[in-house]
């Protein structure tokens, strides 16, 4: 019993040594075991986590506000490109619509009459003919030499090879001056060939489009509210007149 008693009263003073020596450890010492493991838990952080408050909640405010901004692009660019169709549309004319249908040359020289019609040869499936009149019009403004040689090329293969998908339909004589031209490149390497498209354009395509629904309704929408209202109530004139008994 002594001897525990000794022992019961050395412990106090071991646990106030103890305590004075956690109570005397500098602050560094305390906290060197804690920025490894926060450091080892923003690593292990899921990939939604913000870069302020690794807890990755799904209430955080900065996600919140990320995907407002995200939102609000999403929203901005169909706005933009409605504005841009619409900006497009107020810029032609019934007027100017009207005109193409005089020749091809006045709708081909209109970048608005060649993106209609460029659509128009789409659903016919024929829109290559129309990319390649553009990609030989571009290479023809071109004047560096290794530019030239690597749009002809790229021409040559895009409509010309036999091999590619969107080869335009030329005759043997139109191929056999593009393959000698081709050893010299040159801004005029296509010329017969470009001739040859815009003529098969003019006569097989440029009608067809002229008569198409695309091409009315196009001039339809254009046209003046009052000019709608008189065409309306001319043909439901007409139509009355028609059935009145003789």
């Amino acid at each position: 019993m002594g001897s525990e008693r000794v022992e019961m009263g050395k412990r106090p003073s071991q646990d106030a040594a103890n305590a004075t020596q956690v109570q005397s450890t500098p602050p560094k010492a305390q906290m060197s075991g804690k920025p490894k493991t926060q450091t080892l838990d923003w690593l292990n952080a899921p990939p939604n986590a913000c870069c302020f408050c690794w807890c990755c909640c799904c209430s955080c405010s900065c996600l919140s506000v990320r995907s407002g901004k995200e939102e609000k692009i999403q929203t901005t660019i169909p706005d933009e490109q409605e504005d841009a169709e619409t900006e497009q549309k107020l810029e032609l004319t019934q007027e100017e619509v009207q005109s193409w249908s005089e020749s091809f040359e006045k709708l081909i020289k209109s970048p608005e009459g060649r993106a209609h019609f460029q659509q128009f040869l789409k659903i016919e499936f024929s829109e290559e003919n129309m990319l390649f009149w553009l990609a030989c019009e571009e290479l023809k403004k071109e004047t560096n030499r290794t530019t030239v040689e690597h749009t002809v090329k790229r021409i040559y293969e895009d409509y010309v090879s036999v091999l590619s998908p969107k080869e335009v339909s030329l005759d043997s004589h139109a191929r056999e001056l593009i393959s000698s031209k081709m050893q010299d490149p040159s801004s005029c390497t296509f010329d017969e060939a470009q001739l040859q498209i815009y003529t098969l354009m003019q006569r097989d395509s440029f009608p067809r489009y002229i008569n198409s629904s695309s091409y009315t309704d196009l001039i339809k929408s254009l046209q003046q509210p009052d000019q709608s209202l008189h065409t309306h109530t001319t043909s439901t004139t007409q139509n009355q007149e028609r059935n009145l008994p003789g």
